[in-house]
């Protein structure tokens, strides 16, 4: 028998690991060292002194067990099932996440579960989104994970929805390890995995996992990676996605809203109608009715509306108050006194005397039958929950239609791909795709994914994406996207972005962040959401106090109660918890349907006090695809050389050349045939040219400040270029071997809609400037013919922010418009900064808005969007404060010494309900908005 083989350390996550059967091994510093996985393998080979000096995984794990805590496992992500504790990567690196919310009532209980989410281990940041259902938290993937933050979530009362699992049958020929640990810690390391468990005897993993943040081929490529075969899959993940599975457990959550106020109400109907009798209807006289009224009340309280007491005792444990505290004391309050009205009323004779709802009727209960009767409020409780019930199931509704810009685009995403794999073709699921397939494509169908063009051609309906109406030529070479639609010709097509990072996943991420995120206006909201809940409990104690000694003896305990429960039920922190998100979330969605990409709520907020915008020219006012228009040659200096020769020497240095300009250059050399030639010594001098050998001659190429710094000689050139650059031109000097050998000159045509979109932002008060390169008299051409009056010229890349920053320090509120690399930092620093959809994936990282369709006239909506944006928040906080502060005084009996009216809490409870539905309901008017019609 051989002897057995120690166990080693995977330096990176601490594992023990069998050199026999490790996933790999690596050499540092004369030692091996051996891996669980190629995951661990891949991140010590980028950076073997992290996990080798000090031996700082060992040091960390005997920390950690000093503290009472089990080792972790620090692969990329720690697993689900371990403990956390409070460090932080060593580089600082962090994961994100969106769960899906259940069971938040108001915009208390988004708060509640953010500052315990924030005060989780591990947790770097988080946010929680009443309106969307939704919490974002950025987390060290080595301290905790999905698990861990779904259980903390749950310990605050609440749950997580959009689950899925996955079932995986692994061959067990190829048996890594005689035990099931090491697998279901390596898959509970992986983002989105909630839980993992392997049964070594059927030889299946089963998975639960969120959907969107992990998928089956993650996990399947997991389960691969460390050893095992994967001969099945099954289970109900398949080709769920995570709206998929969010939409089936809303739904549910619906249901049971909707069938719980049916019950309420079919209950409560009963009891109202007995306690608005007053005893004139002979079928509810009688002296055992109070007893009825109990035994339709409970179940209404004790069913329909555990959820409220449930989350009011959730938030009493964790020392707050929120809606559903309200609620809770309100109808908890007439509900016991009720009961105990009912079994002892010898107690209370005397000390109630009339209903005070049945005085504002003007009855008292001495004219039921023959003998007093003790006033009960069960129709304060069961009507109250009923009503209230209807409220949120109608603000569901509201709310779910404010998500209808992100199931619209979810909506066009294909559900299937045609692959050829092992030379065979084969129909998967999308969320099977991987970077490298060959992908099929057919006449109508939808492009599953994001890539190259390698085979065939075809037209393109890209419309749902850029708004382009007209299909788009794709041959080989060209790039395709997901969710746009094949219309003529079949194609195959290498797979380069799959998932999350296909560019309409990219949009949904954009505008769920957006509708996720806070703007400054709901800071205020925020504030007095947080303190709103203490303050009308603290009136509502006063109201009982001040009723209970004002009102005469015989009645001031009824008039204590009824305004009380009136108080609690009235006041709406909902409203205000709803105002501002739910105006974003209508808002940038239909900015997205709009061709307007918003980052954020600030972004939104900001746009409407712009008052300057700052326009890039090329590729922003023009089409950023310029064409070589002159070739003038100098007689004098530069001896024999023709146009064509001119030409051919300045295009074979551009050659290769990424600038539009040298582009431009290149195509006109190419358009006349000319042979070009590699050049040497190529050289580009930053805001001025550039400088290359070409066939043994020195070429140098750029504007006017670099000839002279050279001390070229321009044989009066100067004035032929100014006349070009009259003419909206762009010229450029060339010399050959330090002689001046002439001009060239290239245009760059205007966007047919610049013009007009520049009148429009004029019209809306804006000041509109443009911003470029280019010597003043070309941009004072290009400026004259769009209508533009202030021109910033000859500024260098690295100048554009300096330009925003002073035109900032003039007090104006700036707005950039650009496209390229060197617009970036001038995004970066306006007060917003909006990038071309069509530009770089710099200047559009940079921005704060885009423009899909890389048309102007998106500014105007833009800004027009965060101006109706705007008033409808403000209009939103109005009511909702105005709501509140005549509410809660009306509720508390201020005006009944003037009136002798009493608000009843049944009444109280259908305005609260209201006042929520109404502030959903206005922000869904933003579904409504079209650019130009403001």
């Amino acid at each position: 028998m051989s002897a057995t083989v120690a166990a080693v350390k995977d330096p990176v996550c601490g594992m023990d690991v069998n050199p026999a059967t490790a996933a790999g091994h690596s050499e540092h510093a004369g030692k091996t060292y051996y891996f669980c996985s190629s995951a661990c393998q891949e991140k010590f080979d980028a950076d073997p002194s992290r996990f080798t000096n000090a031996n700082a995984v060992e040091d960390e794990q005997e920390d950690e067990q000093a503290d009472g805590l089990q080792p972790h496992h620090a692969s990329e992500h720690a697993p689900l099932n371990d403990n956390r504790h409070t460090r932080t990567t060593p580089d600082g690196a962090g994961e994100r996440i969106d769960l899906p919310i259940t069971g938040m009532t108001c915009a208390a209980c988004a708060r509640r579960i953010e500052r315990k989410l924030s005060k989780a281990p591990g947790v770097q940041r988080a946010n929680v989104n009443f309106a969307t259902s939704r919490a974002t938290v950025e987390y060290d993937p080595q301290a905790t994970g999905a698990g861990q933050l779904i259980e903390t979530v749950k310990e605050v009362g609440y749950g997580t929805a959009g689950t899925a699992r996955a079932d995986f049958i692994v061959d067990d020929s190829a048996r890594p390890s005689g035990s099931s640990q090491p697998l279901e810690k390596h898959l509970n390391a992986l983002r989105g995995v909630v839980s993992a468990s392997f049964n070594l005897g059927t030889m299946e993993v089963r998975v639960e996992y969120l959907p969107g943040a992990a998928d089956v081929a993650t996990i399947r490529h997991a389960i691969e990676d460390f050893g095992y075969r994967v001969r099945e899959v099954s289970g109900s993940g398949g080709d769920a996605t995570a709206e998929d599975s969010e939409a089936a457990a809303r739904a549910d959550e619906y249901r049971d809203l909707k069938r719980k106020f049916i019950i309420a109400a079919a209950l409560s109907l009963p009891v109202l109608l007995i306690s608005m009798s007053h005893g004139r209807i002979e079928l509810f006289n009688f002296r055992g009715v109070n007893w009825l009224q109990l035994a339709l009340a409970t179940p209404v309280v004790f069913y329909c509306g555990w959820q409220f007491y449930r989350g009011a005792w959730a938030a009493f444990r964790h020392r707050a108050a929120d809606m559903n505290t309200l609620i809770a004391v309100g109808t908890g309050a007439a509900y016991l006194y009720s009961i105990a009205a009912t079994i002892a009323p010898g107690f209370f004779m005397g000390a109630t005397g009339a209903d005070p709802m049945a005085g504002m009727a003007g009855m008292t209960q001495a004219s039921q039958a023959n003998a007093p009767m003790i006033p009960v409020y069960f129709e304060a409780a069961s009507v109250i929950i009923a009503l209230i019930l209807l409220g949120r199931l109608l603000e569901a509704r509201a709310k779910g239609e404010t998500s209808d810009a992100i199931r619209r685009l979810i909506g066009l995403q294909a559900r299937q791909a045609r692959i050829i794999r092992d030379g065979r073709e084969m129909e998967i699921v999308v969320e099977e795709v991987v970077p490298g397939d060959i992908v099929i494509v057919r006449p109508g169908e939808k492009i599953p994914v994001d890539g190259v063009v390698e085979e065939g051609a075809s037209a393109i309906d890209e419309s749902m994406l850029t708004g382009e109406s007209l299909p788009v030529e794709k041959k080989i070479g060209d790039e395709v996207f997901g969710a746009t639609l094949n219309k003529t010709g079949a194609f195959k097509f290498k797979a380069t972005k799959v998932g999350k990072d296909t560019a309409l996943q990219q949009i949904v991420k954009l505008v769920q962040d957006a509708q996720g995120s806070k703007a400054p206006i709901a800071r205020m909201a925020d504030v007095i959401s947080g303190i709103f809940t203490p303050i009308v409990i603290c009136i509502a104690i006063a109201t009982f106090v001040i009723w209970f000694v004002a009102a005469p003896v015989d009645t001031r305990f009824s008039f204590a109660l009824v305004n009380f429960v009136a108080v609690l039920i009235i006041a709406c922190p909902c409203a205000l918890g709803l105002a501002t998100p739910t105006a974003i979330m209508v808002g940038t969605g239909r900015g997205a349907e709009s061709g307007v990409l918003v980052k954020g709520g600030e972004a939104l907020e900001t746009a409407h006090k712009l008052n300057t915008i700052v326009l890039d020219k090329t590729g922003t006012i023009t089409k950023g695809q310029p064409a070589l228009t002159d070739v003038v040659v100098s007689t004098n200096g530069g001896g024999t050389i023709s146009e064509d020769e001119l030409l051919r020497l300045v295009a074979s240095a551009e050659k290769g050349s990424e600038h539009p300009l040298g582009e431009a250059i290149v195509r006109g050399a190419e358009a006349r045939n000319l042979m070009l030639v590699d050049a040497k010594n190529f050289n580009a001098i930053a805001g001025h040219g550039i400088e290359a050998d070409v066939d043994d001659r020195k070429l140098l190429l750029g504007n006017l400040k670099l000839m002279r710094d050279r001390e070229i000689a321009l044989d009066d050139f100067e004035e032929r270029a100014a006349q070009l650059a009259g003419e909206g031109k762009t010229p450029m000097y060339a010399a050959v071997d330090g002689r001046f050998a002439g001009l060239l000159a290239v245009a760059d045509e205007i966007k047919p809609e610049s013009k007009d979109a520049i009148k429009q932002m004029q019209d809306m008060g804006l000041e509109v400037a443009m911003m470029t390169g280019d010597n003043e008299r070309t941009a004072k051409a290009v400026a004259s013919q769009v209508g533009i009056t202030r021109v910033l010229a000859d500024v260098l890349p690295e100048g554009k922010a300096g330009e925003i920053k002073r035109l900032q320090a003039e007090k104006r509120l700036v707005g950039m418009v650009g496209d390229g690399i060197n617009d970036a930092p001038a995004l970066a620093q306006a007060d917003v900064g909006i990038a071309i959809g069509t530009g770089t994936d710099v200047a559009i990282e940079a921005s704060d808005i885009t423009l899909i369709r890389g048309d102007l006239r998106g500014v105007v909506t833009a800004i027009e969007l965060s101006r109706a944006t705007l008033r409808t928040i403000k209009q939103n906080l109005f009511w909702a404060f105005i709501y509140n502060v005549i509410g809660i005084p009306i509720a508390a009996g201020l005006i009944y010494p003037f009136t002798g009216w009493l608000l009843s809490p049944v009444l109280a409870s259908a305005a609260m309900s209201f006042s929520s539905v109404s502030v959903v309901a206005n922000s869904l008017r933003l579904r409504r908005f079209r650019a130009g019609a403001l």
